[in-house]
C-alpha cells in the first residue's frame, strides 16, 4: 500500500512540475508585457541586458498610450462593432438552431447539410467574396461594412441546435396542447434549458470579434473606423510604436486586459457549454 501512494505522490509530482513548466512558458509572455509597459522610456532604453523587474515603476505609459495615439476612438470602435455583432449573430443564431431543431419544413435536413458544408471553405475564399460585396455596396469605412459579414456562424448554430435537440419533444408537444406558439416555447423553455451554451457562444463571439484583424484592415482605411486590432498595428508602424516600446506595451495590456478579465469571470460558463454541446441525453 505504501509502495503504491509512493508511486501515485511521484506521478503526481511530475504531472504538476509539467503543468508549472507549462504554464510559466504561457504566461512568461504576459508578464514581460506588463513589465515593460510600467518601466520608464529611459530605463528602458538603457538596458542593454533586459532586467526581469523593475525598482521604479511607472504609470506614464499608459498616459501616453491614451494622450498621444486615439486609444480611445479604437475602444469606441471596437465596443460598437461587437456589441452589434454579437447582438445581431445572437438572434440570428438562436432563431436558425431553434428552426433546425424543432421545426418540420421541406428540405430542412438537406439545407442543414449544405450549411455544414460550408465549414469546409476556405476562410480566404469567404473573405474575397465579401470583399466583393460589401465593395459594390459601397459599405466601406462603415460599420455595417465591418458587422455584416460577422452576424451568423456555422459552428455556433451547430452547436446551440445540437443543444435544443436534447430537449425533450415531450416538453414541445405539450406546450403545443396549451396553445403555446413556437416563439414562446423558444423563449420560455428552450433559452433557459440551453443558457449556457448561449452565454459560451456570446463570450467567444465577443472575443472573436474583439481580436479580429483580417476583414477590418481589409475593409476600411479610414482612422475613424478602426478597431484596437488594426488600430495597434498602425501604432507599431509609426514613429510613436517604433520609438516608445514601453508606451506601445502599454496599450497592448490596456487591449488585452478586458478580454483577460472576460474570460477569468466566464471560464466555467464556457466549459460548461462546450462540455453540453458533447453530450446527448
Amino acid at each position: 500500500m505504501t509502495k503504491r501512494n509512493n508511486k501515485e505522490t511521484a506521478r503526481k509530482t511530475v504531472v504538476y512540475a509539467l503543468l508549472g513548466l507549462w504554464a510559466l512558458m504561457v504566461l512568461f509572455p504576459f508578464y514581460w508585457m506588463v513589465l515593460t509597459s510600467v518601466k520608464s522610456y529611459s530605463a528602458y532604453n538603457a538596458e542593454y541586458v533586459p532586467k526581469l523587474f523593475t525598482l521604479s515603476p511607472t504609470l506614464q505609459n499608459y498616459a501616453d498610450a491614451f494622450t498621444q495615439v486615439p486609444l480611445a476612438d479604437y475602444f469606441v470602435n471596437t465596443l460598437i462593432f461587437t456589441l452589434a455583432t454579437t447582438a445581431i449573430m445572437l438572434v440570428v443564431t438562436v432563431l436558425a438552431a431553434f428552426a433546425f431543431s424543432r421545426l418540420d419544413f421541406p428540405g430542412k435536413d438537406l439545407a442543414f447539410t449544405g450549411f455544414l458544408a460550408l465549414m469546409m471553405i476556405p476562410t480566404e475564399l469567404v473573405i474575397i467574396t465579401n470583399f466583393v460585396t460589401v465593395t459594390d455596396l459601397n459599405l466601406r469605412n462603415s460599420f455595417w461594412g465591418l458587422i455584416l459579414p460577422s452576424v451568423t456562424s456555422v459552428f455556433y448554430i451547430y452547436l446551440l441546435k445540437e443543444n435544443f435537440a436534447q430537449i425533450p419533444d415531450e416538453l414541445y408537444y405539450a406546450a403545443k396542447v396549451d396553445g403555446c406558439s413556437d416563439f414562446r416555447y423558444l423563449t420560455r423553455v428552450m433559452i433557459p434549458i440551453c443558457r449556457p451554451t448561449i452565454v459560451t457562444i456570446t463570450i467567444l463571439k465577443v472575443i472573436e470579434c474583439w481580436n479580429s484583424y483580417v476583414w477590418p484592415r481589409l475593409i476600411t482605411d479610414d482612422e475613424d473606423y478602426f478597431l484596437v486590432s488594426n488600430g495597434i498595428q498602425t501604432i507599431r508602424e509609426s514613429g510613436f510604436g517604433r520609438e516608445n516600446i514601453p508606451a506601445m506595451m502599454a496599450a497592448v495590456v490596456v487591449i488585452s486586459l478586458p478580454l483577460i478579465v472576460l474570460f477569468l469571470i466566464f471560464r466555467n460558463k464556457i466549459m460548461e457549454g462546450v462540455s453540453r454541446g458533447g453530450t446527448k441525453g
